[in-house]
């Protein structure tokens, strides 16, 4: 398995560290096969932080979250958030940076977007507990999609909310500020996708980040290529790397 996985890593990856962070994850990425698969996501994900696991430090900030409390000071792949109660799934995050004052939860997509309509389906779980006052945005947005489940057609809005209350609990829990960063790709290659299709789900971003604004957990967008544009010199081979593997 390890010789597989390997030959899916861009240069700089650490096939033992995305190793053992992919087995604990609950997505089973390796064992079912997904991880190898053309249009998997978290390849992209895993290969685009995988060099900054072991040197944190030189992660580039996101063109959104520029104004953050950079450097990084840890990097992580797959980190489950967890709820404040026990038992039931908790979200994972395919990403998380860590600098000294804020938690940055990372939910990445691929071809996700694209594939079929959204359907929002939320447990009472999330409307029974009383969550904090700065969470009212978030709140609000999760009886929006209880009353309009079919609200948006291209983002997963119902899983921002899910990742939104794990990480404002776990960045509680850390003494940090929690921010939601979602990084998404408008692949160019693969699977025919229509212009339209990615004007639209800019359009959903955009819808939703209006809808939680002034919250205790900040939400961000970005795409995989803007921010990849971004790196600087001294990165740029890895950035190039990623882009040729997977056109994002």
């Amino acid at each position: 398995m390890i010789n597989e996985l390997a030959s899916h890593l861009l240069p700089g990856v650490s096939v033992e560290r995305v190793a053992t962070a992919l087995g604990a994850a609950a997505g089973q990425e390796l064992a079912s096969g997904k991880f190898g698969s053309p249009e998997s996501s978290s390849a992209l994900a895993v290969n685009g932080f995988g060099p900054f696991l072991e040197s944190p430090g030189t992660l580039p900030p996101f063109p959104c979250l520029d104004d953050l409390d950079w450097p990084a000071l840890t990097v992580d792949i797959e980190r489950q958030m967890r709820f404040p109660w026990a038992g039931g799934r908790h979200p994972w995050l395919d990403a998380a940076v860590e600098t000294a004052t804020q938690l940055i939860g990372v939910e990445s997509k691929r071809f996700e977007p694209f594939r079929d309509s959204k359907l929002a389906k939320l447990s009472p779980k999330y409307s029974s507990h009383h969550w904090d006052e700065g969470m009212e945005p978030w709140c609000a947005m999760r009886d929006h999609l209880l009353a309009e489940p079919a609200a948006f057609r291209h983002l997963d809005a119902a899983q921002l909310v899910k990742h939104g209350y794990g990480l404002v609990t776990e960045a509680k829990r850390r003494g940090k500020s929690p921010v939601l960063l979602y990084l998404f790709a408008e692949p160019t290659e693969g699977r025919a996708i229509k212009a339209q299709a990615f004007a639209d789900h800019r359009f959903e971003i955009a819808k939703f980040a209006g809808g939680v604004t002034g919250s205790t957990v900040r939400f961000a967008a970005c795409s995989w290529r803007e921010w990849l544009t971004s790196f600087p010199p001294s990165l740029s081979d890895h950035a190039d790397r990623v882009i040729a593997r997977f056109h994002p």
